[in-house]
């Protein structure tokens, strides 16, 4: 629902989003409320002296004033278990109550600070109740510092900036003065994201690109998300249902039509060929990720492996350009590519926005010139990346270098996830100087070429997703769409959030039936209600003239954007059968062609991350490629889920 309003401005926290830190203070404060209890039974007869009764009285009033608050937060915590998400009616006491809460920190602070001044007067009492009374100080504090905290992350910076919803009609929204008032919303919203993204990022140079990066990826995430009237929480909870829902709807599915007749053999050597290449070329893109990713995926050997490298400071007849630690990041591409010193032509490290770490090397058990790009931190700059490497190769003259060496090698392009949409654009570049041109994109963006370009990159890119990496499902259109689902969702959930949420936990850990968990609005839950529900339009601020709730299908939304596609064809690796939701050690995989089209829905599941991760990706590669997993075929051109059993 949307935000509380309190002290004249919205806050980054529902009224139903008290359950769980209010159930935690709550057995907090009533332990410490029965331990002072104790104290005060157990050694009132040790308070007489000096001081005895100033801390007597201490203890006395501190458990008069707990129990006043142990009374209000219990009374938050049963608000805020009331109602629905978009049924805020049965907590509509709930700011008042916060008023009282927020009120009784003041006898709290001052009580808890006379309790150090009176200790520290040097007080001649039994030690057990000098010890217990130093506690009872240490532990108000510590709740006063975490309550403060805890309002600085719920402090929303737009909250004061927030302008009512229009009440005069779509004309409303038209006029000049509430255009400018969306603009100066857009503005600052923008800026939010981008103090948080810096923030988050502080280690990140403050040059001028990188201020480029920010202030791109800010305005990407307030397009997105400063529209709607939800809470974190909300969101949250929204992605939840949609998980249990999209599986609801993938059991209820009836099996796909079999086809009579089996594949074409030179279909299916094609896939054969094209796994075992994929298999083979995401050794270079992980390479380019450097030291770091080898150590992660060798722990205790890999340090061991590469230490003398990083340990070397003289020169050498490779060339190594720009960036920190450049011996180490070679150390670990000499050990997961399995080359030698003399294979690579250029390996570079030098790392700014928009300009990419790259290596190019000479494959001979491919015969093949490789270049492997490393992933970029901006979606909008992917193609500057491309064109900085693009120029790099070809100005350079590093390609012509490689080819001078090896005229009858191929030249194969590779990368992962942002940097697998940079080396398929720098593969289109290069097609017209090189024709023979290969590119291996492994777990690339969605929302990067257009439908005429998407189909000539058929011919010479091949793409590799695994399972549900949200990444390559990731596109304008989609996000839309998934923005559009989860205000769906929110709006017709019958459940209380706290149920919500300890559900979905229960679920991603243990799985379970997602039947068993309605999120529909029936008759009976509907003559509960002490309100109106919240629709979904009322979920957006300022009403969002542009949005619409006209369609379920992204691909039939109206949009203001083009439809984008993902780079060549696409090879699709899925999961066979249940093997628990976090252990992989005895996942099996199938591969199959995949037609776009299936990757034009972001789907949910405790997996959509750790299905992009390179070192996950490639475990699924030689699962699939040496143990002989089975292969689904789909024909390329279709948009079917149909398979060959």
């Amino acid at each position: 629902m949307p935000g509380m309003v309190l002290f004249g401005r919205r806050w980054a926290i529902a009224s139903d989003d008290l359950v769980f830190p209010g159930f935690f203070e709550l057995s907090l404060r009533v332990v410490w409320w029965i331990g002072i209890l104790t104290l005060f039974l157990m050694h009132r007869g040790k308070l007489d002296c000096a001081g005895g009764a100033l801390l007597s009285s201490y203890l006395i009033v501190l458990l008069v004033l707990l129990a006043v608050i142990i009374c209000t937060v219990s009374a938050i915590v049963c608000v805020s278990m009331k109602g629905t998400i978009c049924n805020p009616g049965p907590r509509k006491s709930m700011s008042k109550l916060l008023y009282l809460r927020l009120a009784l920190f003041l006898p709290e602070m001052v009580w808890a600070s006379l309790g150090a001044a009176w200790i520290a007067d040097d007080v001649q009492c039994d030690k057990t109740v000098v010890n217990g009374i130093i506690a009872t100080v240490i532990i108000s504090w510590i709740i006063i510092v975490s309550t403060v905290v805890t309002i600085i992350i719920v402090f929303d910076p737009l909250g004061g900036k927030m302008a009512p919803c229009p009440s005069a009609g779509p004309n409303h929204l038209d006029s000049r003065e509430s255009s400018q008032l969306l603009h100066g919303l857009k503005t600052a919203a923008t800026s939010v994201w981008e103090t948080r993204i810096k923030f988050l990022c502080c280690c990140v140079g403050k040059d001028d690109h990188t201020r480029v990066a920010f202030s791109s990826t800010a305005e990407l995430f307030s397009t997105y998300f400063s529209d709607t009237d939800l809470v974190p929480s909300d969101i949250a909870a929204g992605l939840t249902l949609l998980h249990q829902q999209q599986d609801s709807i993938r059991n209820s599915q009836e099996p796909g039509e079999v086809i009579s007749h089996s594949p074409g053999a030179p279909q299916e050597a094609d896939l054969d060929s094209e796994l075992a290449n994929c298999q083979h070329y995401m050794q270079f893109a992980a390479a380019a990720y450097g030291w770091p990713l080898y150590i992660y995926r060798n722990p205790f050997t890999g340090l061991c492996k590469i230490g003398g490298d990083c340990c070397r400071s003289g020169t050498t007849d490779y060339d190594l350009v720009g960036g920190e630690q450049l011996h180490c990041h070679f150390g670990s591409i000499l050990h997961t590519t399995g080359l030698q010193y003399r294979d690579f032509i250029h390996i570079s490290f030098h790392d700014k926005v928009y300009e990419l770490p790259f290596l190019v090397a000479l494959d001979h058990r491919k015969e093949s010139v490789v270049v492997a790009v490393r992933g970029t931190m901006s979606l909008q700059g992917i193609s500057q990346a491309a064109r900085y490497v693009y120029q790099r190769l070809v100005n350079d003259g590093i390609l012509s270098q490689a080819f001078s060496i090896a005229p009858e090698y191929r030249l194969v392009v590779v990368g992962h996830s942002l940097g697998a949409g940079a080396a398929a654009l720098l593969a289109i570049m290069l097609r017209s100087s090189y024709p023979q041109v290969r590119c291996y994109a492994f777990s690339p963006p969605r929302g990067l070429l257009s439908k005429s370009l998407y189909e000539y990159s058929k011919n010479f890119i091949v793409s590799l997703v695994l399972g549900k990496d949200v990444i390559p499902r990731l596109s304008v259109t989609n996000l839309e769409d998934l923005k559009k689902r989860i205000l769906r969702v929110i709006a017709h959930c019958n459940k209380p959030k706290y149920q919500i949420l300890l559900h979905g936990c229960w679920y991603e850990l243990f799985g379970g039936s997602p039947d068993n968990f309605p999120t529909e609005l029936d008759g009976g839950a509907q003559a509960d209600l002490t309100q109106p529900l919240l629709g979904e339009q009322s979920l957006l601020t300022h009403g969002s003239p542009t949005y619409s709730f006209s369609s379920d299908s992204p691909l039939e939304s109206p949009t203001k954007y083009p439809p984008l596609y993902p780079p060549g064809r696409i090879i699709h690796l899925e999961e066979e059968g249940t093997s628990g939701r976090f252990c992989r050690s005895a996942v099996r995989y199938s591969a199959r062609w995949s037609h776009e089209s299936q990757f034009s829905r972001i789907l949910i599941g405790p997996k959509m991350l750790t299905d992009h991760m390179p070192d996950v990706l490639m475990k699924a590669l030689d699962s699939v490629v040496s143990d002989g997993a089975s292969y689904v075929f789909c024909p390329a051109g279709g948009g079917s889920n149909v398979d060959v059993v």
